[in-house]
């Protein structure tokens, strides 16, 4: 049945889980845990295989499941797909601790005409990562 739009209570969502598929589960977890800093969440085995980890930064939860490669292990991951992550951590403090933990940054830090200083890198798979945060926020 449609509802009235104006009637229709706007939908509110406070955080947000991502499932990612990647070629290499243990370069995956290392990347995300040790570069960029995400806490290790939860592992699940199946089959005494580890298949699937979630990782976590505060409410955000991306969980990072091994490819079987029923549709091919060369497939391209991640393209046409990026997600950014708000924070109230220092940008430029960020994107030193991803250098100096060998991680490669797309873009510096940079003010953008949208009012966030943020960065830009990708995972070892290619999914385009945006960390930002509000340059006044209220």
């Amino acid at each position: 049945m449609a509802t009235n739009r104006e009637d229709a209570r706007p939908f509110e969502a406070t955080t947000i889980s991502i499932s990612l598929t990647v070629k290499e589960l243990q370069k995956s977890v290392e990347w995300y845990h040790d570069i960029v800093g995400f806490s290790i969440e939860r592992r699940i085995e199946r089959d005494g295989k580890l298949r699937s980890v979630t990782v976590n930064a505060g409410p955000v939860r991306i969980a990072l499941n091994q490819d079987d490669g029923a549709k091919g292990w060369e497939r391209i991951k991640g393209l046409g797909f990026s997600f950014n992550i708000r924070t109230n951590q220092d940008i430029d403090e960020l994107a030193k601790r991803i250098k100096e933990h060998g991680g490669t940054l797309d873009t510096e830090p940079a003010d953008t005409s949208w009012g966030v200083r943020m960065i830009r890198l990708h995972d070892p798979d290619g999914y385009k990562i945006g960390i930002s945060r509000l340059i006044n926020p209220a």
